[in-house]
C-alpha cells in the first residue's frame, strides 16, 4: 500500500505517472481500471501506473483532491496535466496525452 509520501517520491522520479483512485466498490472503476491500462501501456512506453483505493488511503485521495471515482490523474513532469473524474472513455484519456507526451518524450 502506497503512502502519500511514497506518490511524491514516484511523481518526482518518473516523468509520466498515471494515478488511478478507486474502490472496491465501484463496478465503473473496476471496469475501466484494465482497459485504461492496456492502452496506456499500448501507446506510451514510460507511464509509471499507481493505483490508490480510495477506501484504504482516504488521506491521499484528500491531499490530491479526488473526492468522486473513478479519477485519473496524470503526470508529466511532476505536473499534474489531466483530470478525468466519474464519465470518461478510455480514447478521451489516451486522445488528450498523446500531443504532449510525444512533445515531451521523443
Amino acid at each position: 500500500m502506497n503512502t502519500t509520501e511514497d506518490i511524491l517520491t514516484i511523481l518526482k522520479k518518473s516523468p509520466a505517472v498515471m494515478l488511478y483512485f478507486s474502490a472496491p466498490a465501484c463496478n465503473v472503476c473496476h471496469a475501466l481500471k484494465p482497459k485504461l491500462i492496456e492502452s496506456i501501456n499500448k501507446n506510451f512506453d514510460i507511464f509509471k501506473i499507481v493505483s490508490i483505493d480510495i477506501s484504504q488511503t482516504p488521506d491521499i485521495a484528500a491531499h490530491f483532491g479526488v473526492f468522486a471515482i473513478p479519477t485519473v490523474l496524470i503526470y508529466l513532469d511532476n505536473q499534474e496535466f489531466l483530470r478525468k473524474s466519474r464519465h470518461m472513455s478510455v480514447n478521451e484519456v489516451i486522445s488528450q496525452i498523446k500531443r504532449p507526451y510525444s512533445i515531451m518524450f521523443s
